[in-house]
C-alpha cells in the first residue's frame, strides 16, 4: 500500500509538471510582450533603491552612535522616498501585499496578514520561518507554512519612519534603526520576485500607470504617504518622472497618444517642481490639467492598441473600471464587484421589483416599517434624525441612519463593520428586534402569499418556483446597489460639464486634500474610507466622537470592538467606526454614528481641534488614529471646507431615486 502510494504520488507529482509545461508553453506563445528592456530598467532601479537603502541604513547607525544630525539622517530618508517612488507604479501592481506591509504601509497597528511561528514539524523551508518569510515577496508566499493564530503587529516602512524622524523630537533612535534595517531586508525579498519575474506586459504597465495616477492624488499629494515631512508633492514629481520613462519603453511611436503622454508627463513633473509647497499646492488644477488628462489618454492609447485589461482577463468581477475616463466619472468604480448579485442576473426588472419592496412595510412583522422608513430619498436616504425611530414606541435606535447612496461601494456594512455584503447587512435588518423583527422564513411566507409579488417574481425567473430567501435578497440589493450618484456641482465642474465653481469651493477643496488632512482618510474620489487605488478594502478609524459637543463625555459607543465579527475585539477596535463618505453631508445632517453633532460647523470644529485626544482624553482613548494635533483653521478656511462639502450634494437624487 505504501509502495502503490509513493509510486501514486510521482505520477501525479509529473502529471502536474506536464500540464504546467504545456500551459507555460502555450501561455509563452501567446506572450508577444516579454518587454525585457522594462525588466533591465526595473532592475536598474531597484537596485538603485537598494542601495540607496544601504546608505539610509548606514545612517541611521551613524545617528544612534551621535555621529550624524537629525537632519542628515531626514536628507537620506527623503531621497530613498523619491528613489521608491520612481518604482512605486510597478512595485505596488505586482507586489501590493509586500510593499502595504513592510515598504510604505500606514503607520498604524493592524491585523498580520501572515502571522508566523516556527514549527519543528515544518521542514519546509530551510532555516525555519523567518527564513522563510525573508525567502520572497509576501505576495508569494505560500499560504499555510509556518502559521500562527490571528495577531496584531505595528507597522513598519516608510510612513512609519516618515512619522518618527519628523515628529517634534525624534529621540528613539534604537527604534529608527531597527526600521531601516527591517527596511533592508524586506526590500532585499522584493528584489529576488522582481529578479525572477519575466513578463512585464504592455497592458500591465498601463494599467499600473493608471492606479499610479490615482495613487498620487488620492495618497500622494494629500499627505497620507508622508504624513511628518508632507514631501508628497515632490514624489509626485518623481513619481511622474519615473512612470514617463518606463512608458516610453513600450509605447508605439506612431500612435498619435503617445506623444500625449509624454508630453502630459513632462509638463506635468514641471509644474509639480514649480509647485511644491504643501499647503499652497492647487490640486484642484493639477487634478484638472494632469491627473485626468492622463487617465484618460492612457485609456485611450490601451483601447486603439486594442491591448488586454485584467478586467476582460479575470472571470471575477473587478472593483476599478479600467474603462473610466476620469477618477470623478459616475461608472469609475464597479458596483458588481461588491455586490452578491451578478450582473447576468441584474435586470431593471430586478431593480424595479427590489424598489418596491424597499417601500413596503409588508416586510416588517408589524408591517409599520419599510426600508425608507429610515432611508429617505429627499435626505440622500437619511432620516434626518440624530437616532433612528425603531418600531418600539418611543425607543430609538442606538445609531445614527447611514445614507445608501453609494453605500454598495464598500466591501464591510454599518458603522461598525459587522455585515460583510448587502444581503448580510439587510439580515441585520430584518432580525433586529427593534427594527423589522422578523426573519426571512416569515418575509417569504408573507411573499408567496402575495399574487402581485409572485407573478412580479415569476415574470423575472419564469420558473413558478417559490420567492425564497436568495431571490428576495437579490432584488431588495439590486434596488440598493443602483442608488449610485456622482453628479453633484463639484463632479459636473471636474468633468468640464460645467465651466465655473465657486472660488470657495476649490479653496475649500485644496484644505480638504491638503492642510485640514481630511484627505488622508476620506479618500478621493469617493470621499470615504475604501481605499484606493484598488478600492477593495473599508476602513475604520479611532477619532473619540463626544456624546456632545464641547463636552469633555466620550460617546459609549465601542463600535467595531463590539460587532460580533471573529477576531475583532481587539484593543486597536475599540471605538473603531467605519469611515463613511462626505458625498451629499450637506443634507444628511445630525452626524456622526451617534447623530450628536447637529452642523458642519460642529463637525469640522471637532476635527480643527483633535477629535478627544487634542482636547486632553488620552487616557480615555489612547488608541486614537485622528492625530490629536490642531489643525489651525481659521473661520474663513472652515466655511471654505463647508462650501466644498455641501457642492459634493447631489440634488438630482429625488428624481433618481423618488418614491415610488
Amino acid at each position: 500500500m505504501k509502495l502503490y502510494s509513493k509510486h501514486k504520488l510521482v505520477w501525479s507529482s509529473l502529471s502536474v509538471v506536464l500540464v504546467y509545461l504545456i500551459l507555460f508553453i502555450g501561455f509563452s506563445a501567446y506572450i508577444t510582450d516579454e518587454n525585457p528592456e522594462v525588466k533591465s530598467w526595473m532592475i536598474q532601479h531597484s537596485n538603485e533603491v537598494e542601495l540607496q537603502l544601504k546608505k539610509y541604513l548606514e545612517k541611521a547607525k551613524q545617528f544612534q552612535e551621535g555621529k550624524c544630525t537629525l537632519q542628515e539622517l531626514q536628507k537620506e530618508h527623503l531621497e530613498t522616498r523619491l528613489k521608491y517612488k520612481t518604482i512605486e507604479f510597478l512595485l505596488e501592481h505586482y507586489y501590493p501585499e509586500h510593499t502595504k506591509e513592510y515598504i510604505n504601509g500606514a503607520p498604524l497597528f493592524h491585523k498580520d496578514p501572515y502571522p508566523y511561528q516556527d514549527n519543528p514539524n515544518d521542514n519546509y523551508y530551510p532555516g525555519g520561518a523567518e527564513a522563510y518569510m525573508n525567502s520572497l515577496p509576501l505576495d508569494y508566499i505560500d499560504g499555510g507554512h509556518y502559521q500562527a493564530p490571528p495577531r496584531i503587529t505595528a507597522p513598519k516602512g516608510l510612513q512609519v519612519l516618515d512619522e518618527l524622524l519628523f515628529a517634534d523630537e525624534a529621540e528613539n533612535q534604537q527604534e529608527i534603526l531597527e526600521q531601516v534595517e527591517l527596511l533592508n531586508l524586506k526590500f532585499s525579498a522584493l528584489q529576488k520576485g522582481i529578479k525572477i519575474r519575466k513578463y512585464y506586459l504592455d497592458f500591465e504597465l498601463i494599467e499600473a500607470a493608471r492606479l499610479e495616477l490615482i495613487r498620487i492624488f488620492s495618497m500622494g499629494v494629500t499627505g497620507f504617504d508622508t504624513p511628518g515631512s508632507l514631501a508628497g508633492i515632490a514624489e509626485a514629481q518623481s513619481s511622474f518622472e519615473g512612470v514617463d520613462e518606463a512608458l516610453q519603453l513600450i509605447l508605439n511611436t506612431e500612435n498619435p497618444h503617445t506623444q500625449n503622454i509624454h508630453t502630459l508627463f513632462t509638463k506635468g513633473a514641471k509644474y509639480l517642481k514649480k509647485h511644491n509647497d504643501f499647503e499652497q499646492f492647487n490640486r484642484m488644477e493639477f487634478l484638472k490639467e494632469y491627473i485626468n488628462p492622463l487617465y484618460k489618454e492612457l485609456m485611450l492609447y490601451s483601447t486603439s492598441e486594442k491591448l488586454e485589461t485584467t478586467q476582460d482577463l479575470v472571470i471575477s468581477e473587478t472593483a476599478w473600471n479600467f474603462y473610466s475616463e476620469n477618477l470623478f466619472d459616475e461608472d469609475f468604480l464597479n458596483p458588481y464587484y461588491y455586490s452578491m448579485v451578478k450582473r447576468s442576473d441584474d435586470s431593471e426588472a430586478l431593480r424595479n421589483l427590489g424598489k418596491r419592496l424597499f417601500y413596503d412595510p409588508i416586510l416588517s412583522h408589524g408591517e409599520k416599517l419599510s426600508c425608507s422608513s429610515c432611508h429617505v430619498p429627499a435626505l440622500a436616504f437619511t432620516d434626518g434624525l440624530p437616532k433612528s425611530a425603531s418600531s418600539v414606541q418611543g425607543q430609538f435606535l442606538d445609531r445614527n441612519s447611514p445614507s445608501l447612496v453609494n453605500a454598495v461601494f464598500a466591501d464591510r456594512y454599518f458603522y461598525d463593520l459587522r455585515a460583510f455584503d448587502l444581503p448580510d447587512q439587510a439580515s441585520h435588518v430584518i432580525e433586529s428586534h427593534l427594527e423589522f423583527n422578523t426573519d426571512f422564513n416569515e418575509i417569504t411566507d408573507k411573499l408567496n402569499n402575495n399574487v402581485e409579488y409572485t407573478q412580479a417574481f415569476n415574470n423575472i425567473y419564469n420558473d413558478n418556483k417559490p420567492i425564497t430567501r436568495s431571490r428576495f435578497s437579490n432584488a431588495l440589493a439590486s434596488y440598493v446597489m443602483s442608488l449610485i450618484s456622482y453628479d453633484s456641482p463639484f463632479d459636473q465642474y471636474v468633468r468640464g460639464e460645467t465651466t465655473a465653481i465657486d472660488a470657495d469651493v476649490i479653496k475649500g477643496f485644496n484644505l480638504f486634500m491638503g492642510k485640514a488632512n481630511c484627505g488622508t482618510c476620506h479618500y478621493a474620489p469617493h470621499f470615504s474610507g475604501l481605499v484606493p487605488p484598488l478600492f477593495k478594502d473599508s476602513e475604520s478609524e479611532v477619532i473619540g466622537v463626544l456624546a456632545a459637543p464641547e463636552t469633555m463625555r466620550l460617546d459609549k459607543d465601542l463600535g467595531r470592538y463590539e460587532n460580533g465579527v471573529p477576531n475583532e475585539k481587539e484593543d486597536i477596535y475599540m471605538r473603531s467606526f467605519k469611515t463613511t463618505s462626505i458625498r451629499n453631508a450637506g443634507i444628511t445632517a445630525p452626524y456622526f454614528h451617534n447623530g450628536a453633532y447637529k452642523t458642519l460647523e460642529e463637525v469640522l470644529e471637532f476635527y480643527n481641534n483633535g477629535g478627544a485626544l487634542g482636547i486632553g482624553m488620552n487616557y480615555e482613548v489612547p488608541n486614537q488614529t485622528l492625530s490629536g494635533d490642531s489643525l489651525h483653521l481659521n473661520n474663513k478656511e472652515i466655511m471654505q471646507l463647508k462650501a466644498f462639502i455641501e457642492s459634493l450634494s447631489d440634488t438630482t437624487i429625488i428624481s433618481k431615486f423618488g418614491a415610488i
